[in-house]
């Protein structure tokens, strides 16, 4: 219990390094340059705490579950014994790893339904729009892509494929569609891509991308474990964009038979 508490403690000290900046230029700002006294003093303080408690749970709780997590399901779904395939055999295909692709994109779902960034995003798109973008539709759109992201990320890391090809390939595709999807969701769906990779999102999938760099063998974790945060940005923008697009072809078959 002592150690736990010591190792809270240092943690609450680094997190409070980290955040000071930020409380600085705020209140400096507020202070010096528009020169008035904070609102609400203690409800800002208040929240300065709470926030920086949430953080160091919130990081505490990553050392312990998530990260681990990951990196036991990476170990786990790729062991000869649940491939079926025998130990001293390095040749084995990249459709050995079906389920591995499975779990990529399931958990690349969840965790996107689940972010907080997300969740406000869309909220407020809803809001702003005045109800012609649904929040649900957006966040199914952007969770749909994160996890299809993953699942081509994983499969880039058990092929070892250079990940210069799909992130290319995605951008262009990126950039056709917006030629052709309502300018209205465009910026949406540009932002879809980063807010989905935040708080819960990236340390579970920075863990699966490690492990299963390490367990494939001839995988090398410095250089194939990492780039799967790439993919959970990338395809939330294909997806979002796709949305807006059937929407709106759907909108105006919809007018065209009325009319």
């Amino acid at each position: 219990m002592i150690e736990w508490l010591i190792n809270f403690a240092l943690k609450l000290l680094e997190t409070f390094r980290d955040i000071l900046p930020i409380a600085t230029v705020i209140i400096g700002f507020q202070l010096l340059i528009i020169r008035r006294p904070l609102p609400h003093l203690r409800k800002t303080l208040s929240g300065f705490i709470y926030v920086l408690l949430g953080i160091v749970f919130f990081l505490k709780g990553l050392d312990m579950a998530l990260f681990p997590l990951g990196s036991l399901m990476a170990s786990q779904l790729t062991t000869p014994e649940f491939l079926g395939v025998n130990p001293l055999d390095q040749a084995t295909t990249w459709q050995t790893y079906f389920w591995v692709y499975v779990f990529a994109g399931s958990i690349g779902f969840a965790t996107a339904l689940a972010e907080p960034a997300l969740l406000a995003v869309a909220i407020r798109a809803e809001q702003i729009s005045g109800g012609t973008i649904h929040a649900w539709g957006i966040r199914i759109a952007v969770a749909i892509g994160v996890g299809f992201g993953l699942a081509v990320g994983t499969f880039r890391i058990v092929t070892g494929i250079e990940l210069y090809y799909f992130i290319v390939a995605g951008y262009i595709i990126v950039i056709m569609q917006t030629l052709f999807a309502p300018k209205s969701i465009i910026g949406l769906a540009c932002d879809s891509g980063g807010v989905t990779t935040s708080m819960v999102t990236v340390p579970l999938v920075t863990a699966l991308g490690l492990g299963l760099a390490q367990a494939v063998p001839g995988r090398n974790p410095v250089l194939d474990g990492f780039g799967l945060i790439a993919f959970a940005s990338l395809f939330p923008i294909i997806a979002v964009l796709g949305y807006s697009q059937i929407a709106q072809w759907l909108n105006n078959y919809s007018l065209s038979s009325k009319s």
